[in-house]
């Protein structure tokens, strides 16, 4: 059942059925042979070697276990060992081939690995990466070159390289806290904070008591914490308590520059505090552009200032100069997808500014939300609705007005129509609708104010 599945590639139940024949003959030579097969097929060779030594162990003539076990040994940079497998199988069948070759492969690492090592011991790192990458194409499986390579890439300033080397280093050891740790700093030094906390919670899965992984996993823990919540904020629109998070970010980790820098660059970047007050704030919003202004002298050709200030515009509903400036921004820089992007925007909304503004309607600014658009349109509509108006002049008036009201409130709460307005697009305008549109410009054609007997009587809650 065992070579069945094997030869089907359903390696998992294979490997069930031949630990049931080795508890059934402990004695077979084979059966560990053919379940070291499986390990190997599983990518376990560590698991496979203690099964080819008992077939070794049980047929010592067994030539085929020894060239497996040989090669295993030899991509594990166990050159010493390889050669005695390589060496026994070529005195007992002087003419194997493999066995020849691979005891070539054993020698040159062996080679390799003391040049590596002369080089390393004078200082020479480079010289020593070079002989690394020939030792570990010879021997993939050893992690003392990979480490070593790793330490020589963090000597020349390349961490991320480094990083290459520690990942499977880390795993390629039974208990390998050192590398673990290692991996962990260096991705907590390069501002990969989730990644860092990942490898950290590999090292204590060994040994939950180790004092050095856990210190480091208690402040990788706390900073990545404050991180995400700090990005999240910003998402949420919430950027003073966001400011606030950074703040702490800089107190929890005043030394890496990735973070500390970060951290500034939220609470320090003018272009971020803009926005923050535009969208908190309309009062300071002239206060605002003329920061980002100061700004654009300093720096007239710096398409972020101009990108940052359009947006300012938008959300103060000047679109002329939003248009103006990433137009601007554009000249500088004519493959930026997100300038192209937000002149596009800018455009729409000029043109629509042009014809209905539902934001102007109400009386409400950009950012308001739904609690507030729905109170202005509340007065507004007890205002302009047509039964408080007596002559018929007043009452046409009062009508246009009440639909236009009705729309605005139609549009702004309904979040998938407020996006297309706010992406320069009239959803209620019949240009913009398949197959026609309503009649005349109250939503979906009807105008609860002509026709037959019908009367509006306007609901307030």
């Amino acid at each position: 059942m065992g070579r069945k599945l094997l030869a089907a590639g359903q390696l998992a139940e294979a490997l069930s059925h031949y630990h049931s024949a080795v508890e059934g003959d402990s004695k077979n030579y084979l059966t560990y042979y053919k379940r070291a097969a499986v390990f190997l097929a599983m990518g376990k060779s560590k698991s496979a070697l203690p099964d080819l030594t008992r077939a070794i162990q049980l047929k010592p003539d067994f030539l085929a276990a020894r060239i497996q076990r040989g090669n295993i040994l030899l991509k594990q940079g166990n050159t010493q060992e390889a050669r005695e497998d390589f060496e026994a199988v070529l005195q007992r069948s002087p003419d194997q081939e493999e066995a020849r070759n691979q005891l070539h492969k054993a020698e040159e690492l062996e080679e390799l690995q003391e040049e590596a090592h002369k080089a390393h011991h004078r200082g020479d790192y480079t010289s020593t990466i070079q002989v690394l990458d020939h030792v570990i194409e010879l021997s993939p499986w050893d992690p003392e070159s990979r480490e070593m390579r790793a330490e020589c890439y963090i000597r020349l300033g390349e961490p991320r390289k480094a990083i290459l080397d520690l990942t499977p280093a880390a795993r390629l050891r039974t208990d390998n806290r050192a590398a673990f740790l290692k991996l962990s700093r260096l991705l907590y030094d390069l501002g990969e904070h989730r990644d860092s906390l990942s490898e950290i919670r590999e090292c204590l899965k060994l040994d939950q008591d180790d004092k050095e992984c856990f210190a480091h996993y208690k402040q990788v823990k706390k900073l990545s914490k404050q991180m995400d919540s700090a990005e999240e904020l910003i998402s949420e629109q919430r950027y003073q308590e966001a400011i606030d998070k950074y703040e702490s970010v800089m107190k929890t980790e005043p030394k890496i520059t990735f973070y500390t820098t970060k951290a500034k660059e939220r609470i320090s970047n003018p272009y971020f505090r803009i926005i923050m007050c535009l969208l908190i704030s309309s009062p300071s919003a002239e206060k605002a552009l003329d920061t980002c202004s100061e700004a654009h002298q300093r720096d007239p050709q710096n398409i972020h200032i101009l990108r940052d200030r359009a947006e300012a515009y938008i959300l103060l509903q000047d679109y002329e100069k939003a248009v103006e400036d990433y137009q601007e921004a554009r000249e500088f820089d004519q493959e930026n997808q997100e300038i192209r992007e937000g002149l596009d925007r800018a455009q729409k909304l000029l043109k629509l500014s042009r014809k209905r503004d539902y934001y102007k309607i109400l009386g409400v600014s950009r950012s308001a939300n739904k609690q507030e658009i729905i109170k202005a349109y509340r007065k507004l509509a007890q205002q302009w609705h047509p039964d408080n108006f007596q002559s018929e002049s007043e009452k046409k008036e009062a009508e246009k007005r009440f639909i236009d009201i009705a729309s605005a409130k139609e549009v702004l709460t309904d979040p998938e129509m407020r996006q297309k307005f706010d992406s320069g697009e009239d959803p209620l305008d019949p240009e913009n609708q398949q197959g026609g549109g309503g009649g005349g410009e109250w939503p979906f054609g009807f105008n609860p104010f002509q026709g037959g007997n019908f009367h509006f009587k306007f609901q307030y809650n």
